[in-house]
């Protein structure tokens, strides 16, 4: 695995990360899906090693795979070939262990903010006082800013207010690995970048790994431990990870001041845009 040093030049990940115990391990990865033309490679041969706590971004055109491949961490597809484990136990279908929050936010229109994000504790905890349920849930909506919130229905909430609730769903079931697809891409400037400090703020009380797919490069160096660069597809894997060096905690205006944020973004869009050239003929 390959990262990016500060001049420019694609290097071996440091001896400190590769000495670390591996949380999260997809090992040689491959997804076929049978077709009336015959068998359809979407993903082929990914390796990719995550560190507990790390925070990964995936980035890369449509099509190359990223979905699938969350989806396979998650538990919802499985491998054609290779497999994927959480602290050395293969993943083989989905658990409360990994929890996924999606781009359109898959909240029950009928129940509350509060309703929503308490049948996810309860289905994960029947056990628990339903005491101890109700201080769970609002402790966690609390934790997004959405305490007033509580008795409104998805209807009456905005995008960011949804993807709130979605966040304190995902993480009131407190999971090993938190994982995100495209979560903040249908929102506004103003809104996204609310909700990015939001979530640097809850990684790192929590301690969370977090695997999150975006189509942002900004997004990405803001928020990332190591970026991960999908080839395209069909037959796509992983064509380069970039350490992201920015100390944390992490300010925006600062990083964006930082010359190395530009050396990294223009990496990251010469291998998008002119290496990995999306071809939509």
């Amino acid at each position: 695995m390959h990262t990016l040093n500060n001049t420019g030049v694609v290097t071996q990940l440091t001896q400190e990360t590769v000495n670390r115990d591996p949380f999260l391990v997809i090992e040689d990865v491959s997804k076929v899906y049978p077709t009336a033309t015959g068998p359809y490679t979407v993903l082929d041969g990914v390796n990719l090693t995550v560190y507990e706590g790390e925070f990964i971004c995936l980035i890369g055109h449509s099509g190359c795979g990223k979905s699938t491949l969350l989806n396979m961490v998650s538990g919802f597809n499985k491998p054609t070939d290779g497999e994927v484990r959480l602290e050395t136990l293969k993943i083989r279908e989905p658990g409360p262990d990994r929890m996924m929050v999606f781009q359109n936010y898959c909240l029950l229109p009928w129940l509350t903010a509060f309703e929503n994000v308490y049948l996810a504790v309860d289905s994960v905890y029947p056990g628990k006082p339903r005491s101890e349920k109700v201080t769970i849930v609002r402790e966690h909506l609390a934790m997004v800013g959405l305490t007033e919130a509580a008795d409104k229905k998805p209807s009456q909430l905005s995008g960011g207010m949804k993807q709130r609730v979605a966040i304190a769903r995902a993480l009131s079931i407190r999971p090993k690995v938190l994982i995100l697809d495209e979560p903040f891409g249908a929102l506004d400037a103003i809104t996204k970048e609310e909700l990015q400090e939001e979530l640097l703020t809850i990684w790192r009380e929590h301690q969370v790994t977090v695997l999150m797919i975006t189509h942002d490069i900004d997004e990405a160096l803001f928020l990332a431990d190591r970026l991960v660069m999908m080839t395209n597809g069909p037959s796509a894997s992983i064509g380069e990870v970039l350490k992201i060096p920015f100390p944390r905690p992490r300010n925006r205006a600062r990083i964006m001041e930082d010359p190395e944020y530009y050396n990294l973004r223009n990496y990251a869009l010469d291998f998008l845009f002119n290496r990995f050239a999306h071809d939509d003929d």
